[in-house]
């Protein structure tokens, strides 16, 4: 992550404001910084930011009105609107679908912690940077398509179980970066499995059957951590 992924920070409470955009720049981020919904509307036509850290209460309209906003701004742009990490006060589990619905790609409560949000930050811009338009996510010659549930590999299709493609989905949006097995277990089985890892390395060897018998070898082990799928070098 370096110094030119652009940030627009949308806060209304000053001394926040102030406080989230210091450390995103320590961070590494380029920042702007603006205090309504009609600021960060026009923010983002005129600094294209790669993402968006969004207050939900704004002094004229709330955060999910500012994203509905940018939808129909941007729906006919091959690229959409920005990414969403929503900020806000409210912490029932209604507020947070809803903000998911409304088009956010996370949602952070306050008082949170800035280690959190810079790390919730990468792992967002991660998943959505190299992404093509159409939703597709594409590590190398593996490809996965969201909405048709397709997979294809070096150009051939490859059928894999819904819970083979959940997993697969799940190393493919967080490329690059070493899941452990427990959050491997949190985001693909939800702890249905109460908590028994080994079934994740059973299912790591049955994704690699399929999609990675060919070089270059696309998902890594690394000991006594996790795994990772890592894109091949050039």
């Amino acid at each position: 992550m370096t110094a030119s992924e652009r940030l627009l920070v949308v806060e209304d409470e000053p001394t926040l404001r102030e406080l989230l955009s210091a450390s995103l720049r320590l961070a590494g981020f380029a920042v702007v910084a603006v205090e309504s919904g009609a600021q960060a509307l026009a923010a983002v036509r005129e600094r294209r930011p790669d993402l968006i850290v969004l207050d939900v209460m704004l002094p004229d309209f709330d955060g999910f009105e500012v994203v509905r906003r940018l939808r129909e701004e941007h729906s006919a742009a091959p690229s959409g609107h920005p990414p969403v990490l929503f900020l806000t006060a409210r912490d029932a589990p209604e507020d947070r679908i809803g903000g998911l619905r409304a088009g956010g790609d996370d949602y952070l409560t306050k008082p949170f912690n800035l280690e959190e949000l810079v790390l919730r930050i990468r792992a967002i811009l991660r998943r959505t940077s190299g992404r093509p338009a159409d939703g597709r996510l594409v590590v190398g010659t593996l490809e996965l398509d969201p909405d048709s549930h397709q997979v294809i590999r070096d150009g051939h299709p490859v059928q894999l179980s819904p819970t083979e493609f959940s997993l697969l989905r799940v190393l493919m949006e967080n490329a690059g970066q070493v899941l452990s097995k427990a959050r491997l277990l949190e985001l693909v089985w939800h702890y249905d499995f109460g908590g028994d890892d080994s079934i994740v390395a059973s299912y790591i060897s049955y994704l690699r059957r399929k999609v990675d018998r060919d070089d270059p070898k696309l998902i890594h082990t690394v000991r006594g951590t996790g795994y990772v799928l890592r894109r091949p070098r050039p």
